[in-house]
């Protein structure tokens, strides 16, 4: 039987409660225990896929195809443990649940209440696998005393007392402002947001307390005292200069060693944190700079692309060089030449992302890329948006576009390039999807595998022919143009094992230019950098050589 850190969150958001789950996550395995994290959303929405980046930020999806938090991301780059369906749930998922239950009649005609049917229900997402790891730890998102998560804490209070004792423990997050005026810092935010949780009947066992100064002795102690925690279990969470200090941060502040303590384990195991000194080395020691500009149409928010930012700081790792990334709005390009904008970039990232705004500046931007022999990495729109721009200047295809948005702008003649996929093979059976079909959940998600041609650009950077990607797009090349395009040099290299689909695009005679139809970003981390992100600073650093 796992036992169960459960991590909540006080005072206000943002705190970075996916950041500390994520790190102690990644001290508890390198003591040598196994691990799985969970987050709880309390927002009614099934899950994130219909929300907005500018909502929620990036949507993360798992190898199953789940829709996630981006807080998952944070959890699979810090342990390397692949997220599950079962690692995500939100209150509009239970709430679903538990209707549908209803409707079949599996509660006998009972009364349908918040306790105990909406509270079973979360606790038994909670127990989903728990026979499988050492620890599981279970992120409650929002703060104590927010309405909608009410539900959650009640459940992982009733959740702690079902277990036999010792087996769960409650982190709570919390911030320390400082007063500037006064030249201190406040505990009273820390204690009220404690009091509250304690008015729930949960009791903290540790505490991580957000600062932008030191922790001086005289307020733990006062911390320790009226939150009645152990003075040794106040953790300090001072500001990082990067996200991946975060695991040795924390070990120095002796989070892993308080999360032992309040479990009993003693002696615990030694913690060998080898692969962060050398994460972190790595980042402090880079050899070198590389410009990449991300055209995409959410720039605004640069959580939209969390985990593109982090897979391309991945790969300056791969490659020691520090990679500065800049975010350029593709809307700006669709009144402006781009060149005075991308002129002295070391390479050009193209995004994924959903509608008609801001597609024709991507366009302008991977022609940019192209001619100018600039190393190039579309994704998903980005890769769609590469072959729009082959077969309008290349290819013979003046009005080429995609179904996606050009006929929804009213286009009486367009040539569909890119169209909406309507039935693809999944594992041993054929999925269909019509374009009135509900938006949630019915893109083509999570892990697919793809043939690569032997000899390609792609082979040689993956060193391998078979791959396995993952995917979150409901829009695919229509492969009856593959043989126009390549005879004007876009190669498809990745295909499908049915051969219907392409799944990445090369260009002949440049030095870097690649399209993929699925998401590398989300597979990428510190300690194992995605090899198409790490040979992409790779292609970078040359031309930083160059210049």
């Amino acid at each position: 039987m796992a036992r169960y850190v459960f991590i909540t969150g006080g005072v206000v958001s943002s705190l970075g409660k996916g950041l500390a789950s994520a790190a102690l996550g990644a001290l508890l395995q390198a003591r040598g225990f196994s691990v799985r994290l969970r987050k709880l959303d309390p927002y009614l929405n099934v899950d994130p896929g219909t929300m907005s980046p500018f909502e929620h930020g990036e949507v993360f999806v798992t190898d199953d195809g789940a829709e996630t938090d981006l807080d998952l991301g944070h959890y699979e780059r810090f342990t390397g443990v692949a997220a599950r369906k079962t690692d995500s749930v939100s209150s509009g998922r239970i709430y679903s649940n538990v209707l549908e239950k209803e409707r079949r009649g599996d509660y006998l005609g009972k009364t349908i209440q918040v306790i105990p049917h909406v509270t079973n229900e979360i606790k038994d997402f909670l127990a989903v696998g728990d026979d499988e790891v050492d620890f599981m730890l279970c992120e409650i998102g929002g703060t104590v005393g927010d309405i909608e998560g009410l539900p959650f804490f009640e459940a992982i209070r009733q959740f702690s007392q079902d277990r036999p004792r010792g087996e769960c423990i409650f982190m709570h997050l919390t911030l320390l402002p400082y007063i500037t005026a006064s030249g201190e810092l406040k505990t009273k935010p820390t204690q009220h947001s404690v009091k509250e949780l304690r008015a729930i009947g949960i009791a903290p066992d540790v505490l991580v307390c957000r600062s932008e100064h030191p922790i001086p002795e005289k307020e733990r102690e006062k911390i320790a005292l009226f939150c009645n925690v152990r003075k040794d279990a106040v953790i300090a969470a001072p500001d990082l200069s990067s996200i991946y200090e975060a695991p040795l941060a924390y070990h120095r502040e002796g989070l892993d060693q308080a999360v032992l303590d309040a479990f009993g384990i003693s002696p615990a195991p030694r913690p060998n944190l080898a692969r962060w000194d050398d994460v972190m080395d790595r980042l402090n020691n880079a050899e070198g700079e590389v410009r990449v500009a991300i055209v995409g149409k959410y720039t605004q928010l640069e959580d939209a692309y969390k985990s593109i930012a982090e897979a391309l700081t991945h790969g300056g790792m791969a490659n020691r060089v520090r990679v500065r990334s800049e975010w350029i709005d593709a809307e700006i390009f669709e009144r402006e030449d781009p060149a005075p904008y991308l002129e002295g970039f070391h390479a050009i990232l193209v995004p994924g992302g959903f509608g008609e705004r801001g597609t024709e500046g991507k366009i302008k931007a991977a022609k940019f890329a192209r001619e100018r022999k600039v190393p190039y990495l579309g994704i998903c729109l980005g890769m769609q948006m590469a072959v729009i721009e082959t077969a309008r200047d290349l290819a013979g295809l003046p009005d080429a576009g995609s179904e996606e948005f050009d006929h929804e702008a009213g286009k009486k003649r367009f040539t569909p390039v890119v169209y909406h996929l309507k039935e693809w093979v999944q594992g041993n059976y054929t999925v269909q999807r019509k374009v009135s079909d509900d938006k949630g959940g019915t893109m083509r998600l999570g892990a697919y595998t793809a043939q690569l041609t032997p000899g390609s650009k792609v082979a040689e950077v993956y060193g391998a022919t078979t791959i396995e990607e993952r995917h979150r797009h409901r829009y695919e090349v229509d492969i009856k143009y593959r043989d126009k395009l390549e005879q004007c040099g876009l190669i498809f290299s990745g295909m499908s094992p049915d051969g219907r689909l392409p799944e990445i695009v090369e260009v002949k005679d440049h030095p870097w230019f690649i399209g993929v139809q699925f998401h590398p970003e989300l597979k990428s981390k510190p300690f194992a950098p995605h090899p198409l992100f790490a040979d992409f600073i790779r292609a970078a650093k040359e031309v930083e050589r160059l210049v």
